[in-house]
């Protein structure tokens, strides 16, 4: 028995030095920018977590801001299309923006996409419709990735949902209440607005520019895709580079889940609905008990 007794206590101070260890190691991946560098140590990606930003559609009764959508597309259409697809995305669904049927047809007419085979069997070019999605601007993959120093830049679709950084505890606790479903945007925001000169003693490979905010390295073959005054705002909005990556993150959250505000407006009925199924469920067991003991 106490040899048994011995065994437990040993193997609980291993896990105990082990747990230890692993919170060193945590903390120790969430040094700011350039300290693990410095210290020879290997570097946790990203280097700092994304920034927090207060986004309209977060929350229970959160809701898309159409203006910033609107200015999102906007920013897509001038800047980001030109590198990245969003093939999953159709122009009918712009008229969620608030945009007329009209008004999509016509900015469907800007693009060129590709279709066939004719009756001659072969493929040919016509001008988009609404049904159509935003065509790529490469015709595959293997060229986007020659264009942009092998590395073939993400389709944008679903990259709002499918970006993201795993926040650590106690953070993802409190995220369970408050309902955090922003880690995307906020991913893509801090992306946007990270660029800068590498910290002193960090090196980075020739072609690649630093951001300790991407998720697989300390820099990336992307250049800084956005700068002040190079989209035009008809509504007065700040031209920056801050208010210029918090539209189009919002814009394509919304490309990733147009359908956001009704299902958190279906998913508050049905809260609604349990609370008082459970009230009527309590009131009647209370009568039925109620009479069983008369």
């Amino acid at each position: 028995m106490n040899k048994l007794v011995a065994s437990l206590v040993s193997l609980a101070l291993v896990a105990g030095l082990g747990a230890a260890s692993a919170m060193a190691q945590e903390n120790q991946g969430a040094a700011p920018a350039g300290e693990e560098h410095a210290e020879g140590g290997t570097p946790h990606y990203p280097i700092q977590h994304p920034k927090h930003v207060d986004w309209s559609f977060a929350g229970p009764f959160g809701h898309y801001d159409k203006g910033q959508l609107q200015r999102g597309l906007k920013v897509y259409t001038e800047v980001c299309s030109a590198c990245h697809s969003m093939s999953l995305v159709s122009f009918r669904t712009l008229e969620g923006l608030g945009y007329s049927e009209a008004q999509v047809k016509a900015f469907a007419a800007n693009y060129q996409v590709q279709d066939g085979p004719n009756d001659d069997g072969e493929m040919f070019e016509r001008t988009a419709v609404p049904s159509d999605h935003f065509p790529s601007p490469y015709p595959n993959e293997q060229a986007a990735a020659a264009s942009n120093n092998g590395a073939a830049p993400p389709d944008m679709s679903l990259l709002a949902k499918a970006r993201g950084i795993t926040r650590g505890f106690p953070q993802f606790v409190f995220d369970i209440f408050t309902q955090y479903q922003e880690g995307g945007p906020d991913y893509i925001y801090s992306l946007l607005t990270g660029y800068h000169e590498p910290p002193a003693g960090v090196e980075i490979a020739e072609g690649t520019h630093y951001n300790p905010y991407f998720a697989n390295a300390a820099a990336l073959a992307m250049a800084p895709p956005i700068s002040n005054d190079q989209v035009t705002y008809d509504d007065g909005s700040p031209q920056t580079v801050d208010q210029y990556a918090k539209d189009v993150a919002a814009f394509l959250m919304w490309a990733a889940e147009p359908h956001l505000e009704e299902r958190k407006r279906t998913g508050f009925m049905v809260m609604v609905f349990l609370v008082i199924f459970t009230g009527l469920i309590y009131l009647t067991k209370k009568s039925v008990y109620a009479s069983k003991e008369h």
